[in-house]
């Protein structure tokens, strides 16, 4: 019977939660307060991690990339406590990237509320329109 998930999936899952431990009780740089690790892809030979991160305070584009700065020069410390919490044989390197969509989410909710309201309209103009 296979595995549910593939290594690369558990090791993603575990540098999600270690890193979002590590970011919340050891980091002391403000930049990097409010940050939610959103989602970790991790190559198959697991040498690289690509985390995706987003920030309430991170509102504007010059914001988000000071977030990135930060965030890749405290890669080698993030990485170190990681290898210090695993039994990894390597620890992957960590590559930030900022992730959008939560930022879009409300808009993308609200289009798929007025399509629905609009359907909504349509089926009940067809059934005043029907005998």
């Amino acid at each position: 019977m296979p595995k549910e998930y593939g290594r690369d999936q558990r090791v993603a899952d575990f540098i999600q939660r270690e890193l979002a431990a590590v970011l919340q009780n050891e980091m002391r740089d403000p930049r990097v307060a409010m940050v939610s690790i959103n989602e970790v892809r991790v190559s198959r030979d697991l040498g690289y991690a690509d985390l995706y991160v987003s920030s309430l305070q991170a509102e504007d584009e010059a914001t988000q990339d000071e977030l990135l700065k930060a965030l890749r020069g405290a890669a080698g410390f993030l990485r170190t406590a990681l290898a210090k919490r695993s039994a990894l044989r390597t620890t992957p390197q960590l590559r930030f990237h900022w992730d959008a969509l939560p930022g879009r989410a409300g808009a993308l909710s609200a289009l798929i509320d007025r399509a629905l309201a609009e359907d909504r309209a349509r089926a009940q103009a067809d059934d005043e329109d029907t005998p």
